[in-house]
């Protein structure tokens, strides 16, 4: 009987070579990786600093390097906010003056009764009166598109809903993925060929609804200040084409493609040769992402 080879790789090998590597800014590593072995550096976090004066990686990651200090950002986390990013978030609490909402962070972020558009856009200063109708603006389960305002000292967010394109989302489909799936663009808001709307939330959070008449998405129909919702039954074909449409992101979202307006379509482009329960085979996920992936990268060339 013959013995077949067998190649062992250990795991001090991928140590060493990377040593080598110290130079490149950005390369990625994996918990117990060494990063450097120069004293000048400052750790940041993903990182610590074993007994040998080495930096050491603690989480799976890019290395990035900023002036004397190295952190790792990590593969896969809780959303950490930015000012300016588009979030989907479902209110979970309401508190005096303001609301508590889960935005996929780690923890809650605020929605404070200054930050958003009174009911008919009246612009005065928030009473009482205001103060003990929070539940007729937003009740808890209530889903809301807002944009971070600031960030505060222990990590969570401020958010607002002062633009009109803010506020209630009404009748639709939430999905969830990874933050570091959603490209961050110009916009977010995208009102798609296929006949749906989509908001894409920095926060991983990603909501499709029924396209509404007027052009531009306007969730205030009617001059209701963001909180009016349109309850108005969908038609068959809008709910396939968004139930199309939820299985097409995550065809993407499995197979770790970046989302954005345009991957989303070649997606949908890709996908119509499947009906919409074969798109959550596993083949055909991968097939439509391999598809888009190649159009992505003919773009690209």
């Amino acid at each position: 009987m013959s013995l077949s080879s067998v190649d062992i790789s250990l795991a001090i090998e991928k140590k060493i070579s990377q040593t080598n590597d110290e130079a490149e800014p950005k390369f990625l590593v994996t918990p117990g990786d060494v990063i450097t072995r120069d004293a000048g550096f400052m750790r940041g976090h993903g990182t610590y600093m074993g007994t040998d004066d080495v930096l050491y990686a603690s989480v799976a990651g890019v290395v990035d390097r900023v002036n004397k200090l190295i952190s790792v950002l990590p593969l896969k986390t809780r959303y950490n906010g930015e000012i300016g990013d588009v979030v989907v978030g479902r209110i979970v609490e309401v508190q005096q003056k303001r609301w508590r909402v889960d935005t996929n962070s780690r923890l809650d972020s605020v929605l404070a009764l200054a930050s958003v558009n009174l009911p008919g856009g009246e612009l005065r200063r928030r009473g009482a009166e205001d103060e003990l109708s929070m539940r007729k603006y937003l009740n808890e389960g209530d889903l809301i598109s807002a944009e971070v305002q600031n960030i505060y000292h222990d990590g969570s967010l401020s958010l607002h809903t002062r633009s009109l394109k803010y506020g209630k989302l009404g009748q639709g489909c939430l999905l969830k993925v990874s933050p570091s799936l959603v490209k961050r663009r110009k916009t977010h808001f995208h009102q798609l060929p296929c006949g749906a709307s989509i908001i894409l939330g920095n926060n991983g959070f990603i909501w499709i609804s029924p396209t509404q008449g007027g052009g531009e998405m306007d969730t205030s129909e009617g001059g209701g200040g963001g909180f009016t919702q349109n309850l108005e039954v969908v038609p068959e074909s809008e709910r396939e084409t968004i139930a199309r449409l939820r299985n097409v992101v995550l065809c993407l979202a499995e197979n770790c493609t970046m989302l954005w307006d345009t991957s989303i379509m070649y997606a949908w482009e890709a996908s119509t040769k499947y009906s919409i329960p074969e798109l959550l085979n596993m083949d055909a996920m991968r097939d439509v992402a391999h598809l888009t992936q190649q159009r992505l990268q003919m773009d690209m060339e």
